[in-house]
């Protein structure tokens, strides 16, 4: 768990209250074990996620045993967290285990609407900013973010036997499965990516608004989140859409200037003040 709530944790993030904080790396270092599991454990995956909804049997009947989760019982007890968004994050890494393919871009946000949306969900309880409308500009961005991912891990994914780029968007670029394996990204597999992308900066430039809708700690986090999305496709868009050669990634400096581009504007769009 220490390892999973240490990964990657958003650059803004950081610099948020301890408190907030350590609920919101609470239910990232969920996100994480979980992925963790279905993606790396060297034994029985399907046992693996097994024991993850024995553990959150335990911790929704109130009896936590693992550690990992005995950490994650505050949060869910402190803002009254519903186990649907938990349990949607262990279907989408049970469904890697025997899905490899998605047909058209619809599909693959189907998957989305499992491995990222409860994140968003989460995340908006703990800042008790749940409205139906946050809830949809989230997803948008949780959706956004998962494309990313995605794009990022093309090579990752393809050696595990995964492809998450749509099958009719491939056959569109003329792009083949064995093309995920080469060293250096075709012109081909270059536009795909690009193309991808773009759908990924439309849903991630949907957060906007969701930005300005928060106060506080809130729009600190959210604005962090879809920050650090566009500063990693600024970053796939520098390296000329090539994700095969290695793995674009924005380092806290593009991060922090995409942050200032996000959260800045979202203050004159609402027409208020500090926080």
């Amino acid at each position: 768990m220490a390892r999973a709530s240490g990964e990657n944790f958003p650059v803004a993030l950081r610099l948020l209250p301890r408190a907030v904080r350590d609920h919101l790396r609470a239910i990232y270092g969920y996100a994480r074990l979980v992925d963790n599991l279905g993606d790396e454990y060297p034994g029985d995956r399907h046992a693996a996620l097994d024991w993850v909804e024995d553990q959150l049997d335990s911790l929704f009947a109130g009896t936590p045993r693992h550690e990992a989760f005995v950490q994650l019982a505050p949060t869910v007890q402190r803002f009254g967290l519903a186990r649907e968004p938990f349990d949607q994050l262990l279907a989408a890494n049970r469904l890697d285990q025997h899905k490899s393919r998605y047909e058209d871009f619809d599909e693959l946000l189907g998957y989305c609407k499992l491995s990222a949306n409860p994140v968003g969900h989460l995340v908006l309880a703990v800042f008790e900013a749940s409205t139906p409308e946050r809830v949809a500009a989230s997803d948008d961005v949780c959706s956004g973010l998962q494309v990313l991912e995605h794009l990022q891990d093309v090579a990752e994914d393809a050696a595990m036997g995964r492809v998450y780029l749509p099958v009719e968007d491939m056959e569109r670029f003329g792009v083949a499965a064995d093309d995920l394996r080469a060293p250096v990204a075709s012109a081909s597999l270059r536009g795909l990516v690009a193309y991808e992308a773009s759908r990924a900066r439309a849903m991630l430039d949907r957060g906007g608004p969701l930005v300005a809708s928060l106060r506080g700690s809130a729009r600190l986090a959210v604005a962090g989140f879809v920050a650090g999305g566009l500063a990693n496709l600024d970053a796939i868009q520098a390296a000329g859409f090539d994700v095969l050669g290695r793995t674009p990634k924005a380092g806290p400096a593009r991060v922090l200037g995409r942050l200032a581009g996000v959260y800045g504007p979202s203050l004159i769009r609402r027409g208020a003040g500090p926080a």
